[in-house]
């Protein structure tokens, strides 16, 4: 692009009082943007971040980044299949708590900074490892988001298994959950698996009960800097037919940028999609916020943007989500809206959790109630 003397000289001379250029200004010099100039020379440490249910994952991301120079998303995509295929992981893939008619059906969504493209699916079911199908969706079609009996029609076609994905564990709870669904239904308790007759549980047993959400959500960079995320789940547990969260949705579930960072979330998927959270969390790094800052300003949005009747009388969630952020050179960070979460991370330390930041400390969490599972 052709570039006036006049401007070259206010440049030059900006340069030479360490003046920030103006973005246009470097793109004109640079021949492209300025963020992109960055990314082709840019060397830094490499480093995996996921929810804190990627421990596994991480280790062996990290491994493939560092020891058989694995592009990031292959590396990424092998760290989450770790729990889609394990079936005691009641999150994710195989195993996953299913929705209300007794049907496991799963989302995955996956961005590769480098040629900046995405995959995803939606409610795919008998199909262990959607990450992979999303990456597929990537690879091999001018689409982004397949859903449904379309995704799994896709899947086949492209030489995934299936298989029947409802384990019996997850099957008990599902059984158990039904048969708190309301006293005078048709359902009898499932002997040892419900709670006894008269018996009250507590607001977190009932969240195990009657909504549990689970999610991996896992983000690399390597050494030249190249980026890339994912976000697999069997989403919230006893919904609707159909339900899709934020997992598969692109700027919301997860989101990359090759020049910027990556982010993702795992928690209340509504809530999330509402904001576009991983895309917020990116642009706030791109401003100049740490990948912890950036994550607790998005946390803060989406209180902002929460229906009352999802908030206490002090405007605080009944609800969690996490957020988890990687920049560009290796910093990471992330937050959730209570006191008390963990997120993964491997670098050159090693694979460890370590504690999120969060906006509403442990004493803040809103006290409810205990309901009683009772039986006629």
């Amino acid at each position: 692009m052709p570039i006036s003397r006049r401007k070259f000289v206010g440049v030059g001379a900006a340069a030479a009082a360490g003046i920030a250029l103006n973005r246009e200004v470097r793109a004109e010099i640079v021949g492209g943007s300025a963020t992109d100039s960055i990314a082709r020379d840019f060397a830094g440490p490499p480093v995996v971040v996921s929810s804190a249910n990627g421990i596994r994952g991480v280790a062996r991301a990290y491994d493939m980044i560092t020891r058989q120079n694995a592009d990031t998303l292959d590396a990424i995509i092998a760290g989450v299949n770790i729990e889609e295929l394990d079936p005691e992981d009641q999150a994710v893939g195989l195993g996953g708590l299913p929705n209300e008619e007794g049907v496991v059906e799963l989302d995955a969504s996956c961005m590769h900074g480098p040629t900046k493209r995405a995959g995803a699916v939606a409610a795919l079911q008998d199909i262990a490892t959607p990450s992979n199908v999303a990456k597929a969706v990537m690879d091999y079609t001018d689409h982004i988001l397949l859903v449904g009996p379309g995704a799994k029609k896709f899947a086949l076609q492209m030489g995934f298994r299936e298989q029947n994905l409802l384990t019996e564990k997850s099957r008990q709870d599902w059984l158990r959950w039904k048969a708190c669904l309301n006293p005078n239904d048709n359902w009898l308790d499932n002997p040892g698996a419900a709670p006894p007759p008269t018996a009250s549980i507590s607001y977190d047993d009932l969240l195990h009960v009657k909504f549990t959400t689970g999610t991996i959500n896992m983000n690399a960079v390597n050494a030249r800097g190249d980026i890339s995320s994912v976000t697999t789940t069997s989403g919230r547990s006893w919904k609707l037919p159909g339900r899709v969260g934020d997992s598969p949705l692109v700027g919301a579930g997860q989101y990359c940028d090759n020049t910027v960072g990556a982010a993702g979330s795992t928690g209340r998927g509504e809530a999330n999609i509402k904001v576009c959270g991983a895309f917020l969390i990116v642009e706030f790094m791109r401003q100049g916020m740490t990948p912890e800052q950036a994550c607790l300003r998005t946390i803060e949005r989406v209180v902002a943007m929460t229906e009352p009747r999802l908030l206490d009388r002090n405007g605080r969630p009944l609800f969690d989500l996490e957020f988890y952020a990687l920049a560009k050179d290796g910093r990471f960070g992330a937050a959730s809206a209570y006191e008390g979460g963990h997120f993964a991370v491997a670098d050159a330390s090693g694979a460890r959790l370590v504690p999120m930041a969060f906006r509403f400390s442990r004493a803040e969490r809103p006290t409810m109630p205990e309901i009683s599972c009772r039986r006629a």
